[in-house]
């Protein structure tokens, strides 16, 4: 291609020029339409990357959920743009931007480690633990859950199951077996994590390829000997409650209520199984969903799984230490049930709740006794089975009033031990022997409501009962899920009304205004879900699925038990957005990787440092690219040669000439067949051209502004001491003014008098890659008076969603992502302050002036009407009498201004 456009030049170049023959015009368009569609997908690659970019920026804020995925498909799609700017560049002016490509590689290889899968080494340290000999110090290797149980039995003298624990290490010699940790990792980064139904799709895989995985032989020995050494020391065969240890799990602000799998009844046949099902739990929908939310990497959480005997409960249940809806109050509540705690905790079923004042000695203040028909209790064959409650114990307290006391107390006293608020799984057994069986930190809500006036005259609600599982107030369409397909179709903002509280349902939660359920209470796992992502949440609201239907608009006011229909304004109050990532690893990997993608370093085009050796980042990258890609096109569209041979002049009233190069379709077949080199205006089909020339000729210039003597002391003074303001001196600023289009795009360089102006736009039906970017620079006035027109017109700009800097008499500005009809309207602003900047510079002393002059302009404008509304009389000029008018009549010798 290179030979081809130096021999042309050279059969076109010299004294004698020539008329270019058929032959060698068609060679320059093929050329030419060849390096154009490399400059458009630089354009369109620079377009989407400055989205991208700009989407990363928004992720930075920290307002919206996202994991590793989302951050490592980021990174990588902008530097795939990026690298395809360099390459379409490169194609441009191929082997003058080599040395990109290895600033490329080299900025890619500093961000990669912040972003890639890395497998810590979990491998160390013993497999398996037993419970009795571990404390806080082996959080690490045995997960918080079980490293807090184990302390608070061992500095506490609480009594708590025998057991023990398969450890951190365990799950890094079994994540390693097989490569299933590197198959893992390519599902997610296969998946869309916006996409709920793939997401179902790739928990399912992930969890069957876990299971399918053998256990390495020797840990399975490890962990069946460790199993049988507690049978021997019980004396009997053991059977386990199977529960994970996450690391990140029950810590506080990330509790994980019920997000991984516990098992109960567990042989010795099932504990392979079982450990398996604990790990892939891992992988559960809710559990990815969790982890999203609170911006946690996948690889930093290891699976631990404590193994512990179970307890022959007769009661059991959940017990605050304080009351997590109200931080104000400080007494313990007991939230209990006959048999195994599991109906407390998956909010299948309502519970006794106890409440005792914290003062010693502990006095009960509120007892509700509810109807318990069924509890769960452990079958020597079945193993974990719902049965009946005998008739005489279903309307009686499961604790006398003596037990809530010291269940209270223990309560308070790990409290105590550990310096927080605690929120603790127990149980009694037939004796009345208090058992521990979980310990974590409790979160505690901030009811602003309690001290605030309540709204009066409010409506009569649909449903008034229940109990405030999260405080708040939420509004928003009902949506029914009573069966897992239904959360396929949940709506962002929707209130989920269900009939139990399952803890699998807080993998809607980051899409939830308010929940609602028939079943449940406050110690459920999703209640504490709830709570931690600020969810409002009413529980035990008998009859909510046949009061309620999908896409009814309700006000859940989780503080006031009550559900109303459509928006109760007075009850809505404009909550601040949280920044739900800050502090997560995931924000702190993004950030860590931004830091050499998004700063941009190379600002001035015309420094000597704007070159590829000085690009830091991609941003700078993506800079140069873009910069240097408009200077090769031009360079290329005004050479002599090529504008003989490839431009045609537009035939118009003004008087200026403009010289039109037709990138692929921004001209009619019409105009393409003339042979004066000359085009109409009304042949002209480029849109962003249409309505810049709009914009230029929708109101008349009138002449200078009147000018006072020291703006015109000004002018004369810069223009003789500045050589490139003599026209005749055959500067930089004598270039000619001329259009490169194409059906949606544009770019205008133009001289207006002392003063430069480029225009560049793509403007079509996809609005992610609509933009227009205007540069101003120059006049005739001194550098004081230049820079405030800058600013004027700068200012100008910002009040028509333009992003716009100044540096000194240079003004940048850009507006994108609007739809075609208004990027249009914006064109016109630009074509018009085109037409009506020129020589302003010379009043902008005079503040009354300046002010006058911008009531004008946006008078003006706002003659052009909405988006959209198509002007006609000046805004169209007339074109030329004859088609046939050659050159000669197309133009009028400029005037200087």
């Amino acid at each position: 291609m290179k030979k081809i456009w130096n021999a042309i030049k050279r059969s076109l170049g010299g004294s004698s020029r020539r008329e270019p023959t058929p032959e060698e015009l068609a060679a320059i368009r093929r050329t030419f339409a060849d390096r154009y569609n490399h400059f458009r997908l630089l354009i369109q690659a620079n377009t989407r990357a400055h989205d991208a970019m700009g989407e990363l920026e928004e992720a930075l804020r920290g307002f919206r959920p996202y994991g590793m995925q989302y951050v490592r498909a980021l990174c990588t799609r902008i530097s795939t743009l990026i690298f395809q700017m360099v390459r379409h560049l490169d194609s441009l002016h191929p082997d003058t931007y080599a040395r990109l490509f290895e600033v490329l590689q080299d900025i890619q290889e500093r961000i990669q480690p912040h972003i890639e899968f890395q497998i810590p080494d979990w491998a160390g340290g013993e497999p398996v633990l037993g419970l009795h000999e571990i404390g806080r110090e082996h959080v690490d290797i045995c997960g918080p859950k079980m490293a807090m149980l184990g302390e608070a039995g061992n500095k506490l003298s609480l009594r708590i199951p025998e057991g023990f624990v398969i450890t951190t290490a365990a799950y890094g010699r079994f994540i390693r077996s097989g490569d299933l940790a590197q198959e893992i990792n390519r599902l997610v980064q296969m998946t869309d994590p916006e996409d709920r139904e793939s997401m179902f799709q790739l928990s399912s895989r992930i969890m069957q390829l876990i299971m399918g995985t053998p256990l390495p032989d020797e840990l399975a020995e490890m962990i069946l000997a460790a199993y049988d050494g507690l049978t021997e020391r019980l004396g009997r065969e053991a059977k386990l409650a199977v529960r994970s240890s996450a690391l990140g799990e029950d810590v506080e602000g990330a509790a994980f209520a019920g997000q991984y799998r516990s098992l109960l009844n567990v042989s010795r046949s099932g504990l392979l199984d079982g450990y398996k099902e604990v790990v892939a739990s891992k992988y559960s929908m809710q559990a990815m969903a969790y982890r999203m939310n609170r911006g946690m990497r996948d690889e930093d959480v290891a699976m631990s799984v404590g193994c512990m005997v179970m307890v022959p409960a007769r009661s059991s249940g959940v017990a605050y230490s304080r009351n997590p809806v109200n931080v104000r109050d400080d007494h313990v509540s007991i939230h209990s049930v006959w048999g195994l705690p599991r109906a407390v905790v998956d909010g299948t079923a309502a519970t006794d709740v106890f409440v005792l004042d914290r003062e010693s000695p502990m006095r009960l203040v509120e007892r509700s006794v509810v109807e318990k028909d069924e509890q769960y209790v452990c079958h020597e064959q079945e193993g974990v089975c719902s049965a009946e409650v005998l008739e005489e114990d279903r309307h009686a307290p499961s604790l006398t009033d003596g037990e809530a006391a010291k269940v209270a107390h223990e309560a308070v006293r790990i409290e105590e031990y550990f310096g927080s608020p605690q929120d603790i799984e127990w149980a009694l057994d037939r004796d009345g022997t208090f058992h521990l069986l979980q310990c974590r930190p409790l979160m505690l809500v901030n009811r602003a409501r309690e001290q605030a006036v309540l709204p009066e005259n409010l409506p009569d609600p649909l449903l008034a009962r229940g109990r405030t599982a999260s405080p708040g107030v939420g509004v928003g369409p009902v949506h029914l899920v009573r069966k897992g397909a239904d959360a396929l179709t949940f709506p962002d903002g929707g209130v989920m009304v269900l009939r139990q509280a399952r803890p699998s349902r807080a993998a809607l939660l980051d899409r939830c205004s308010a929940v609602v359920s028939e079943q449940g209470g406050i110690a459920g796992h999703l209640a504490n879900v709830a709570r931690e992502f600020g969810v409002p949440a009413l529980f035990g609201v008998e009859g909510a699925l046949d009061a309620l239907e999908n896409g009814q608009i309700v006000t859940v006011d989780a503080d006031g038990r009550a559900v109303f229909d459509g928006a109760v304004e007075s009850l809505l109050t404009e909550r601040p957005p949280e920044r739900i990532m800050r502090g997560s690893p995931v924000q702190a990997a993004l950030r860590k990787a931004a830091r050499h993608i998004v700063r941009l370093n190379l600002t001035d085009p015309d420094s000597p440092k704007f070159r590829p050796s000085e690009c830091r980042t991609l941003h700078d990258i993506m800079r140069f690219c873009h910069e240097m890609a408009v200077r090769e096109m031009f360079e290329y569209g005004t050479n002599d040669a090529f504008v003989q041979a490839a431009s045609r002049q537009l035939i118009c009233d003004v008087p200026k000439q403009f010289w039109v190069l037709n990138l692929d379709d921004g001209i009619s077949p019409e105009g393409e067949k003339r042979v004066d080199q000359c085009v109409l205006l009304e042949q002209i089909t480029s849109y962003p051209m249409q309505m810049l020339w709009k914009g230029m000729q929708a109101v008349p210039w009138t002449g200078p502004p009147p000018v006072n003597t020291g703006g015109l002391m000004s002018v004369m003074f810069e223009a003789t001491m500045n050589p490139n303001l003599t026209v005749a001196a055959g500067t930089k600023y004598t270039q000619k003014n001329y259009f490169m289009v194409s059906k949606n795009y544009c770019s205008l360089q133009s001289r207006f008098g002392f003063h430069f102006c480029g225009v560049e736009a793509l403007v079509s039906e996809r609005i992610s890659e609509n933009y227009a970017s205007f540069q101003f620079k120059g006049g005739a006035a001194n550098l004081e008076r230049r820079i405030r027109r800058a600013k004027f017109v700068a200012e100008l700009l910002e009040e028509f969603d333009f992003r716009a800097r100044v540096r000194e008499d240079n003004m940048f500005a850009r507006v994108e992502g609007l739809d075609r009809e208004t990027m249009g309207h914006r064109l016109k602003v630009l074509g018009y302050l085109i037409t009506h900047t020129r020589q302003l510079d010379m009043i902008m002393s005079s503040r009354a002036a300046v002010e006058d002059r911008r009531r004008l302009f946006l008078a003006d404008i706002a003659k052009f009407g909405k988006p959209g509304a198509e002007e006609s009389g000046p805004g169209d000029s007339k074109v030329g009498e004859a088609a046939g008018a050659g050159a000669e009549g197309a133009g009028v010798k400029e005037k200087a201004e």
